[in-house]
């Protein structure tokens, strides 16, 4: 094993029949799309249940009390009878949840967690201080509940512990050639900043570094990467892969911007560069994959990304 994930705390493969605990630990979701997200997990043969306040609305936007949220994914990893823990969806809310995290438990119960978007902080804090790996993918209410919401083959195969690759098949493309070799990290990229300067600050170096989001203008994704770059956090970055950066368009403007304001930003970046992989905020079939592992990114004609390790214990 390299000695990069020596320490990891991996998780047993889930296997088919598994419970998987589906808890709300940011934003409500819409009933309808709770009940189609679990009848879809069920469907593939899964056993899909609610955790005991995953249905709140309220106070605000959150689903629950911090610690009604908390307490459900307390449980859901003490829980001997579910394999792993699944968000109905993102939203906003869990940070609140990073301060009484309860470390102790987790470690002794290690699990998958599939989850994006707001939960970056979440998973990544896991994985910083559990070595526990992050799978970010497809949550119930989010893309389970579509009937094209999900790339079955990577979450069958991060689960199961496979190696599989994806590409221009699943929307990536190359913006500045290259190969990189490092451990797959990141998440979605206004969350990434908001960790900046504090306790949970995302660990970037010598990593290779996803990166996603929703709905950002260029100029806003160029700030973003502009604060990430001056907080030191692109050190030592072997190769950056971006997401399908869903909506991230200016009214009127020429659909090439996107790309030029990252190549802009990131300049100074000597590292390979891809952009439109299907994960986390996506139009279609979520890909799913696991951070804290070693990856590949080959940008040449085509650009690929393997994954190389398997996230769980076969």
């Amino acid at each position: 094993m390299p000695a990069e994930t020596a320490n990891l705390s991996k998780p047993p493969a889930v296997v088919s029949g598994a419970g998987i605990s589906v808890i709300a630990p940011a934003s409500f979701a819409q009933p309808d799309r709770v009940q189609r997200g679990l009848h879809s997990l069920n469907a593939l043969g899964f056993d899909a249940r609610l955790g005991a306040s995953a249905l709140e609305r309220g106070p605000l936007y959150f689903a629950g009390t911090d610690a009604q949220r908390l307490a459900d994914l307390h449980a859901a990893f003490a829980d001997e009878t579910t394999s792993a823990v699944m968000s109905l969806r993102g939203g906003y809310g869990s940070g609140y949840l990073l301060g009484g995290l309860d470390l102790n438990l987790i470690r002794k119960h290690p699990k998958p967690f599939l989850a994006y978007s707001d939960l970056t902080g979440v998973q990544l804090r896991l994985l910083d201080q559990l070595g526990l790996p992050a799978f970010h993918g497809p949550m119930a209410a989010a893309d389970f509940y579509q009937d094209d919401g999900v790339h079955l083959s990577s979450f069958h195969a991060a689960l199961a512990g496979e190696p599989y690759n994806v590409g221009a098949a699943e929307g990536l493309r190359v913006l500045q050639p290259g190969k990189a070799e490092g451990i797959l990290y990141g998440g979605c990229l206004s969350i990434l900043v908001a960790l900046l300067g504090t306790e949970w600050e995302p660990q970037t170096e010598d990593k290779l570094l996803f990166i996603e989001d929703v709905g950002v203008k260029p100029y806003q994704l160029d700030r973003m990467l502009w604060q990430l770059r001056h907080a030191g956090k692109l050190e030592g970055v072997r190769g950056i892969v971006f997401g399908e950066m869903l909506d991230c368009v200016s009214p009127g403007a020429a659909p090439e911007l996107l790309d030029q304001a990252i190549l802009s930003a990131l300049s100074s970046f000597g590292g390979p560069i891809a952009i439109g992989l299907r994960s986390g905020h996506v139009s279609r079939q979520n890909v799913t994959l696991t951070f804290g592992l070693p990856a590949e990114l080959l940008a040449d004609s085509e650009a690929e990304l393997h994954l190389l390790e398997a996230a769980v214990k076969r």
